[in-house]
């Protein structure tokens, strides 16, 4: 029997050995019924059963039984009217219509053969660096995975593409297979992540929080990858040789050859004395502005990149509004409780507000009101002038705005000492793979962690910007149309009816009392919020091994969600830990569908057990992340408290 099997049916069998042993018959509960309901749920999906349809089966059972134990006349007719009113919840969830656009996006971003290129010129760009040809795998992976979100492309196409590259380079096949399928699972994590659109719509947390919070973790795990790798093939040449110098040969368009030839090697000298005439070269100045256009590009972006924030961090401040207060009236200005957070209105205030005024003491109701006027003194007077005009005055650029220049103007001068026509090359190489890519991702990923776009509206710019490049690539035509489009409706319909079925089965077991027996026993163990995230944790890790993610969010988040407030976790935090968790979902052997995918497409001689070995270390890598942002929890809550403070 295969391994995979036996550890399926062996976790089978636990699930149904704890139900016997810990479930009362003698006197069975409601509650109870809904804890043999969700193991049955775990046992029937292990068995292969459609989640979503298991889902909605299971909870339409368990709440007709649920409503018959209270009126068995309207059972039935209950049952049917929760699963009409669930489905049409899910129909009316917004933060939906964003999965089917990014999975678009996706699928449109795959099909455009930007993968190869990207591969190559990453890896022309790192040849330098011990490793090579695996950092350029992960960073493939990593830029890969953010545009498209779809775990078994990246892994697919990247086996098909840098494991043969890797493996003829004289690289480990373990540590080859591990590069490419923990690259290819960080789009689980990395936004636009449909990860955590799923999670906020099942936990009720925004989305645009989400993405925010798990920028940095995901560079964080990215970059945790990308160092291991560095300093094994620095303490283990053999397993990741360098490569020759045959192959690090950049071919050079002719122009460029005999610019270095006859001049400088060095890119800005050869163009400016080529332009002056003050040797004799062939080179049309069509071409040589061109390389000039090229090489200036990133002073170009340098420049307005950082005139673009110093507009932002020295704009005037906005005018005060300050409120006319009538002298004398001694009403208390401490701050209100009040979500608006500003300050506590004088007395009558709130009439006023209404469309009211409040009468003076002693005023009779039907005489007219009086009504006093609110009166400044000169010196108030003046104090506001000033104030105002201060307001408007642009401010002055803070400490860091001129640290953060002064790095990145040193950084373009190390570049540019060091361009020489290979990078050049290089550089060209990267705009028509890389860049394309990463604006696509910004714009995307800015419009929404900015404000400027809801991630709908981001989805759609999204899809619009697959449907571009996919087009600037001459990549599209009505078959990769109709298969991204159908697969796209087969990848939402999946997701809609796992929503459906996910609302049906955690009503049922609400009404069966699951929800509250498991609180009550969490909350009998005297657990500390930090020994209950632990706890967590430990089985969401757990339960990536026999379980996808899709399934752990959709059924045991609204077991854990309502769980925080008794212990005073911020649902955004909790959120990130499982997105970084739940990646153990395609990485833990023997239920790993990372390694599946890549065994699908791997030489015959790479077995599975060595995909498996080669995982292993970037697992470890992951539970080191997860402490990393246990420990220190700013780097995933401080750009979310920055932006929407």
């Amino acid at each position: 029997m295969r391994k995979d099997l036996l550890f399926g049916f062996i976790i089978m069998a636990l699930v149904v050995i704890s139900t016997i042993v810990l479930i009362p018959w003698g006197n069975i509960e409601s509650g109870h019924m809904g804890l043999l309901m969700l193991s049955l749920v775990v046992v029937a999906i292990m068995l292969g059963f459609p989640t979503a349809f298991t889902l909605m089966g299971m909870g339409m059972i368990f709440t007709f039984i649920s409503y018959s134990f209270q009126n068995p006349a309207l059972a039935l007719d209950n049952t049917l009217a929760l699963m009409v009113q669930r489905a049409y919840a899910v129909m009316t969830n917004d933060v939906l219509i964003s999965i089917p656009l990014f999975v678009f996006m996706g699928y449109l971003v795959e099909r455009a053969n930007l993968i190869e290129k990207l591969f190559r010129s990453l890896h022309l760009a790192l040849v330098r660096v011990p490793g090579s040809l695996a950092v350029a795998t992960i960073f493939t992976c990593a830029i890969f995975a953010t545009a498209t979100g779809i775990v078994g492309a990246v892994v697919t196409l990247m086996g098909l593409l840098a494991l043969p590259a890797m493996l003829k380079a004289g690289y480990d096949t373990r540590v080859s297979a591990g590069c490419i399928t923990a690259g290819g699972c960080l789009g689980i994590l990395i936004p636009p992540s449909v990860l955590l659109i799923v999670y906020g719509a099942t936990a009720g947390v925004s989305v645009v929080q989400l993405y925010a919070g798990a920028f940095f973790p995901g560079l964080m795990l990215a970059g945790l990858y990308i160092a291991y790798v560095i300093i094994l093939a620095k303490l283990k040449p053999n397993l990741m040789p360098p490569l020759s110098a045959k192959e690090r040969i950049v071919p050079l368009p002719m122009s460029y050859t005999e610019l270095g030839e006859k001049i400088s090697q060095k890119v800005i000298p050869a163009i400016l004395i080529a332009l002056k005439g003050k040797r004799n070269v062939a080179v049309a100045p069509k071409e040589l502005f061109k390389a000039l256009f090229i090489a200036l590009l990133p002073l170009l972006v340098f420049v307005l990149f950082t005139g673009s924030i110093y507009k932002v961090v020295t704009a005037p401040l906005e005018a005060i509004s300050s409120e006319l207060v009538e002298m004398g009236s001694g009403f208390d200005s401490a701050p209100s409780e009040s979500s608006s957070g500003g300050l506590s209105l004088p007395p009558g205030a709130e009439e006023e507000k209404r469309g009211g005024l409040s009468l003076p003491p002693g005023a009779e109701e039907d005489k007219p009101p009086v009504v006093a006027a609110a009166v400044l003194s000169a010196d108030q007077v003046q104090v506001a002038e000033v104030a105002a005009a201060k307001a408007l005055e642009p401010r002055d650029a803070p400490t860091w705005f001129w640290v953060m220049t002064a790095i990145f103007a040193a950084m373009l001068a190390i570049y540019y000492l060091l361009l020489t026509w290979v990078r050049l090359e290089i550089f060209k190489m990267l705009l028509g793979s890389f860049f394309p890519l990463a604006i696509l991702i910004l714009f995307v990923l800015g419009s929404i962690v900015f404000g400027l776009a809801t991630p709908t509206e981001a989805a759609a710019i999204g899809a619009i910007g697959g449907v571009i490049l996919a087009a600037a690539y001459k990549q599209l035509n009505f078959r990769i149309i109709k298969e991204s489009v159908f697969l796209t409706a087969k990848t939402g319909a999946m997701v809609c009816w796992l929503f459906v079925g996910s609302s049906i089965f955690s009503a049922a077991f609400a009404l069966l009392g699951g929800q509250t027996l498991v609180e009550h026993w969490v909350l009998s163990l005297g657990l500390s919020p930090i020994e209950f995230l632990i706890l967590a944790q430990v089985i969401i890790f757990l339960l990536g091994w026999p379980l996808e993610w899709t399934e752990i969010i959709v059924i045991f988040m609204p077991i854990f969600v309502p769980l925080l407030d008794k212990f005073g976790i911020d649902p955004l935090f909790f959120g990130l830990l499982v997105a970084l968790n739940l990646q153990t979902a395609f990485l833990s052997p023997p239920v790993a569908m990372s390694a599946f995918y890549l065994k699908g497409v791997a030489p015959p001689h790479v077995t599975l057990n060595q995909i498996f070995l080669g995982m292993m270390p970037f697992m470890g890598i992951q539970v080191l992340a997860i402490v990393l942002l246990y420990m220190f929890p700013a780097i995933g809550l401080w750009l979310p408290a920055v932006l929407y403070k």
